[in-house]
């Protein structure tokens, strides 16, 4: 199997295969995925929907997460992705520029649908024109996964991931789209989009994170000005009664 093919690979499950060696570039390791929302904005940064869940326990939370590694100039930058969702076929976590056009790499961890214990990672590409799935050469590492009452959870990491050699940019910044399909035998069907997110540096665990909202104070120069105004509306507002009854007396 040559580095960097196109992956379709099937492992037996976590708790009856020890490990499955694909190639070097591949490695599937015999433990247990953990999947949480715990240290989102901080050490990793997440993506989810509904927003803010947390996928511990929660079938309902679609959710992913990257944490970025070695950076290797002028590579590019190890990208750690977990991910979990429900779905009887596949879901999946894509990496655009523009969501619309050009094309994604989109990384799909499945359950086989013709043997429910075994999990499946690939690597399609995507034309994000026509919505079409292709295959591609794709190095993925330390891939480990495992469905659990429809849940499907996984974890992989990409390698010298780098934006810049297609497009000016910072070399982590992407387009993230989670979405799931239907899986039959190895035909991965239609692609449809749960959540497409702005352009992210994906190496900033805060990059989606809403500003704090800041209060803003007048100034005391704003504040003299108002108080002014209302002054001089109030003298023009006397000078013209006066004006009023010094003419009604005269008349």
């Amino acid at each position: 199997m040559e580095r960097g093919l196109s992956l379709l690979i099937a492992a037996v499950m976590l708790f009856v295969a020890p490990s499955v060696q694909a190639a070097d570039d591949f490695s599937f390791t015999n433990a247990t995925v953990n999947i949480t929302n715990t240290g989102c904005g901080k050490t990793k940064l997440c993506i989810q929907t509904p927003d803010n869940c947390d996928p511990a326990g929660n079938s309902s939370c679609f959710f992913a997460s990257v944490a970025a590694g070695t950076t290797t100039a002028p590579n590019g930058t190890e990208l750690m992705f977990q991910l979990s969702g429900s779905s009887t076929g596949y879901i999946a976590l894509g990496l655009t520029a523009n969501a619309t056009q050009g094309t994604t790499a989109l990384y799909i961890c499945a359950r086989n649908s013709s043997n429910n214990a075994s999990f499946v990672f690939a690597a399609r590409q995507r034309n994000n024109t026509n919505n079409t799935l292709s295959t591609f050469n794709a190095t993925v590492t330390k891939i480990r996964g495992q469905v659990v009452n429809g849940t499907i959870q996984c974890e992989f990491s990409v390698p010298n991931l780098n934006a810049t050699n297609t497009r000016s940019t910072d070399s982590t910044t992407y387009v993230v789209i989670l979405g799931s399909g239907p899986l039959n035998g190895n035909d991965f069907g239609t692609f449809t989009i749960s959540k497409t997110t702005d352009p992210l540096n994906l190496a900033n665990p805060s990059a989606n994170v809403a500003n704090a909202t800041t209060t803003t104070t007048a100034s005391p120069s704003t504040t003299k000005n108002s108080a002014s105004g209302a002054l001089h509306s109030h003298a023009l507002t006397v000078l013209l009664t006066v004006l009023t009854l010094f003419v009604l007396k005269t008349a």
